[in-house]
């Protein structure tokens, strides 16, 4: 838990006369980290680490940091310019379906449309989609929970489904399991790799060799699926779907 207190920072290149700005958090951690987002780089250090330590060690990530830069300004201009309108396609278990118009008040899912009302603003097509993906989440991913849980041995107690943007799925001490409604985006691979993580969680509230073991029983291409997550992450990291 970052618990420390902040203040911006500038540090000049005496190699190159570059400058980079950063924002610095110090806290009681015990070593230095860089994050990159949303065109923003952040420094994590620890409370008592001088300056001229930090500031060299910033400079000493320069390149990297410049790419990851480049990189999350390009992508949060993608965020920022992201809109929906009648005739786009939205992503549902891996497949494109488009966004069609239908009279009334109901928003939904057909098998072949995410159907809306008319006449609605891009900010408000977006909205109905989302409640869309979360009714979707809500009664796919408990069904897949539940028919996993079977074949894995365990009982979850609970399936929820909220709006996390940094966690797909998390597993509570009661064993309630937790998803972000993006999930349902994945193709089924994938969703179901990651709900054989959470259910392994239940056995082992860990990632050690034996968690990874009972994941690897169910799904022993578990990495491939890991990596189609990923993929999965950075089209929506280009997406705005607060």
């Amino acid at each position: 838990m970052e618990a420390g207190y902040n203040d911006g920072i500038v540090a000049p290149s005496s190699e190159k006369g570059a400058m980079v700005s950063y924002k610095l958090t110090r806290s009681s951690r015990k070593t230095l980290a860089i994050y990159v987002r949303d065109g923003y780089v952040d420094v994590r250090a620890p409370l008592r680490m001088p300056k001229a330590d930090i500031d060299r060690f910033v400079l000493s990530k320069e390149k990297w940091i410049s790419e990851k830069l480049a990189k999350s300004t390009e992508q949060l201009a993608r965020r920022e310019s992201f809109a929906l309108s009648y005739g786009d396609s939205v992503i549902y278990r891996g497949k494109e379906y488009p966004i069609t118009q239908r009279q009334g008040d109901l928003v939904g899912f057909d098998d072949a449309s995410f159907y809306i009302p008319p006449g609605l603003s891009c900010e408000e097509i977006k909205y109905a989609c989302i409640q869309i993906y979360k009714l979707l989440a809500k009664r796919d991913l408990t069904t897949k929970t539940y028919e996993l849980s079977k074949r894995m041995s365990v009982a979850p107690y609970n399936v929820r489904i909220n709006s996390a943007k940094s966690r797909w799925g998390s597993c509570s001490t009661k064993k309630s399991l937790n998803y972000s409604w993006r999930l349902i985006m994945a193709d089924d691979e994938v969703i179901d790799y990651v709900v054989a993580h959470e259910l392994a969680h239940i056995t082992e509230p860990n990632h050690s060799p034996r968690f990874w073991a009972l994941v690897e029983a169910v799904f022993p291409d578990y990495n491939e699926r890991k990596a189609k997550l990923v993929e999965l992450q950075t089209r929506l990291g280009a997406e705005d779907w607060e």
